[in-house]
């Protein structure tokens, strides 16, 4: 079974790309491949997911429900790097997250990458 490594990097309410990133995400997850997600600098947004979609300031909705629905997909726990470790975003997660060291060795685990 082939291997991804998704690395989402924009954060929550920023763009639809981040709504097509994550379900993707769930389409490689849902057909067979091994998929794991490792979020960095903005994404780290899409662990908060006690925001309020208010159509009046936000262009798109909550990208954080789709990371909600992740242990659906197995794809928990989600990687963070330890760097981020005292992220306000990190304190309060309700989602499994799992801190790794992203180094050469960590990406050479995975068949593919895919950066978004």
């Amino acid at each position: 079974m082939k291997s991804v490594l998704v690395i989402l990097t924009k954060s929550n309410l920023n763009s639809l790309q981040v709504h097509e990133s994550l379900s993707a995400t769930m389409v490689l997850a849902t057909f067979g491949c091994e998929v794991k997600v490792l979020l960095q600098d903005a994404a780290l947004s899409l662990l908060k997911s006690d925001i309020q979609f208010n159509t009046l300031k936000h262009a798109f909705k909550l990208a954080s429900n789709m990371v909600d629905s992740f242990e659906f997909y197995d794809l928990s726990p989600i990687y963070i790097e330890e760097k981020y470790q005292n992220s306000p975003y990190i304190v309060d997660a309700q989602q499994e997250i799992e801190f790794i060291n992203l180094s050469s060795n960590f990406i050479e685990q995975f068949d593919h990458i895919l950066y978004w």
